[in-house]
């Protein structure tokens, strides 16, 4: 007798419903990615809090226990396992974790920074369907970024584990360099398509075969 599938939860009904900013775009991602060389795609629906709150103040110290710590100065990320906190400010941070900690798939993230910040002067967004994730990778994604960012992303300057507040593209995005040949910027929703369309065409030229 063949076996019948589960029936769907309402955790998987919910995903399969869910279309990312740039959903449009994943194809030309795939087909515009040069292997080894520079690779882009999208990093869907993580889950992404604003948290406003003193460093130093009670509160603060509270939510720097639910994160793994608040980062100490300007392009400074801190955190724990895959929860990570950005700098974005004197007393402001984005707070960047799984999909799977946001409070409408069962997640306990934002329940634990509410409870923390508690009646302490501050605030806490859920800032997950503000923005999206691209995740640029290779040795040429640096290249590639220096096309149209005015930071100085050499490395030296640019490190990994640096998160800054910048314009690619004259796009506005937070960008973190994750790791020596690797980036995520992080655009408003509204502009994901522009610049996935922006970061597709100044990667275009690696994917272009050498004239002999």
């Amino acid at each position: 007798m063949a076996e019948t599938a589960a029936p769907a939860t309402s955790y998987q009904k919910h995903l399969s419903l869910r279309t990312s900013p740039a959903a449009l775009l994943r194809a030309a991602f795939e087909t515009g990615s040069v292997r080894g060389v520079v690779e882009l795609g999208e990093v869907t629906f993580l889950t992404m809090v604003g948290v406003r709150v003193g460093r130093d103040s009670d509160a603060g110290r509270r939510i720097a226990s639910v994160t793994g710590g608040l980062p100490a100065a300007s392009g400074g990320v801190s955190g724990t396992g895959e929860t990570a906190v950005l700098w974005l400010g004197p007393a402001e941070f984005m707070v960047v974790a799984p999909m799977e900690a946001h409070e409408s798939l069962g997640g306990d993230l934002m329940p634990a920074l509410r409870e923390a910040l508690a009646d302490g002067e501050g605030q806490v967004v859920d800032l997950s369907a503000n923005r999206t994730t691209f995740e640029l990778t290779g040795p040429q994604s640096r290249a590639v970024l220096e096309k149209g960012c005015s930071l100085d992303l050499h490395p030296r300057v640019f490190k990994a584990g640096t998160a800054l507040s910048t314009e690619i593209g004259n796009i506005p995005v937070v960008l973190w360099k994750t790791g020596e040949e690797s980036y995520r910027l992080f655009p408003r929703s509204s502009f994901a398509d522009f610049l996935g369309r922006w970061l597709l065409d100044a990667m275009r030229e690696y994917a272009a075969p050498e004239v002999p």
